[in-house]
C-alpha cells in the first residue's frame, strides 16, 4: 500500500479502531503525502467553557498527528513497529474559534524510518502546528520512540 489516499484511509481506520479519544474528538487525517500529514477535528467536539478550542484537545490533536505521520511512514516502508509518545510540550499563542487543523511537515523523516529498519528502533523529535486564519495558534514538540515488533 503506497497510494497516499489509501494510506490516509488506513490511518483513519487505525485511529477509529484503536484510539477512543480520536473518535470522541472527531479526529481524522485530512491530507497525507510522504513526510507530511494534516489532520482535522471539528471545534464543536473540542471546545472549552469559552467556546474556543480546549487546550487538551489541541495537545491531543497535535500529538496524534505526529504519531500518525510516523505510523504512516513506517507502514509505507513495510515495517511493523510500536510507537510510543514519550514527552511533549505545547505553546499556545492565540485562541482558536475554528475547527482544529494540525499539520506536520518533516522532510527528514526517512532517516528515522531507515534507522528503525537498520537498528530496530529510533528516537525522534516531532513538531506540529495548528494554524487558523493563516496564523500559528499552537505549536507542539514531542519525543517519539519506535521499535520493531518481533
Amino acid at each position: 500500500m503506497h497510494d497516499p489516499e489509501d494510506l490516509r484511509q488506513h490511518l483513519h481506520t487505525v485511529w477509529q479502531q484503536n484510539f477512543p479519544l480520536a473518535v470522541a474528538m472527531g479526529l481524522s487525517p485530512a491530507q497525507y503525502r510522504q513526510g507530511f500529514l494534516q489532520s482535522h477535528a471539528p471545534l464543536a467536539a473540542n471546545t472549552n467553557i469559552h467556546n474556543t478550542a480546549f487546550a487538551g484537545s489541541l495537545y491531543a490533536v497535535q500529538a496524534m498527528t505526529a504519531w500518525g505521520l510516523l505510523y504512516l511512514e513506517l507502514h509505507r516502508a513495510g515495517l511493523d513497529a510500536s510507537i510510543i509518545h514519550g514527552e511533549g510540550n505545547i505553546k499556545f499563542s492565540r485562541t482558536i474559534k475554528t475547527d482544529l487543523v494540525a499539520q506536520i511537515d518533516m522532510t527528514d523523516i526517512q532517516q528515522y524510518v531507515d534507522e528503525v529498519r537498520d537498528a530496530g528502533k529510533t528516537r525522534l523529535q516531532m513538531e506540529t502546528q495548528v494554524v487558523a486564519d493563516g496564523e500559528v495558534c499552537s505549536a507542539f514538540s514531542g519525543s517519539y520512540y519506535a521499535r520493531l515488533n518481533t
